[in-house]
């Protein structure tokens, strides 16, 4: 296990969430690897907390997709498939055309001046190479989108799904090189809804999670060689 590992302490979040959270970003920087176990004793005495807060992080783990239990092994750290990442981004790909559809003809001009900040932000981002923050701000582009969609029922499937997406969406933005890609891509889709142009719109968001799987399927498949 590394020794990278200690606990983000978060005075607003209860400690199940902060263990959670300090499991979740070991496991998207790497320190924690694909097929690791995640032992309670362990991670509690390596952590300073009971092993309560531990099992809850580790289910919260599982809902993600970034562990899994083994029978008769317990719980590590998920491997990344070709197969779960093609499921996970073909949902995605269908959910966020809808979503950028729907809201086109429907986004007020106060959530397309939100929109602009936050692309500028991701750019600005992109150049600190934070990738925590690159993420973010991107998931901050989407979410924008999908409540000017105002469709609850298809914002909390989003909301489910964004989460199993995350890890991917990681791996994807620890490629500088992508950057300039996606940046273009932002702009086509804030273009087609700044335009009204829902096939426009649509069409840029296709291409941009389109880029996503092909790029991720290239590192999972590196990774597959690697063992």
């Amino acid at each position: 296990m590394t020794d990278n590992l200690t606990l983000n302490m978060d005075a607003y979040l209860p400690l199940r969430d902060v263990v959670f959270n300090t499991l979740r970003e070991a496991i998207l920087r790497g320190d924690l690897k694909p097929g690791e176990r995640l032992m309670e004793l362990q991670l509690a005495a390596k952590l300073g907390v009971s092993r309560t807060p531990i099992r809850e992080a580790i289910r919260m783990l599982e809902q993600e997709g970034l562990a899994v239990t083994v029978p008769r092994k317990g719980a590590e750290v998920a491997r990344m498939t070709l197969k779960d990442m093609e499921d996970v981004l073909e949902v995605r790909e269908a959910l966020d055309e809808l979503a950028v559809r729907i809201a086109c003809g429907k986004i007020s001009p106060e959530q397309l001046e939100r929109l602009r900040h936050v692309k500028r932000d991701f750019e600005m981002n992109t150049k600190s190479k934070d990738v925590k923050k690159i993420a973010e701000s991107d998931v901050k582009f989407h979410d924008i989108i999908y409540e000017a969609a105002d469709n609850p029922k298809l914002g909390s499937i989003l909301n489910n799904l964004r989460e199993q997406a995350y890890r991917y969406r990681v791996e994807y933005l620890k490629d500088v090189n992508s950057y300039p890609v996606l940046i273009r891509e932002h702009e086509a889709i804030l273009e087609g809804l700044e335009a009204g142009d829902c096939e426009k719109a649509t069409k840029a968001m296709h291409e941009h999670v389109e880029n996503q799987a092909v790029a991720v399927k290239a590192v999972i498949e590196q990774q597959e060689e690697k063992v």
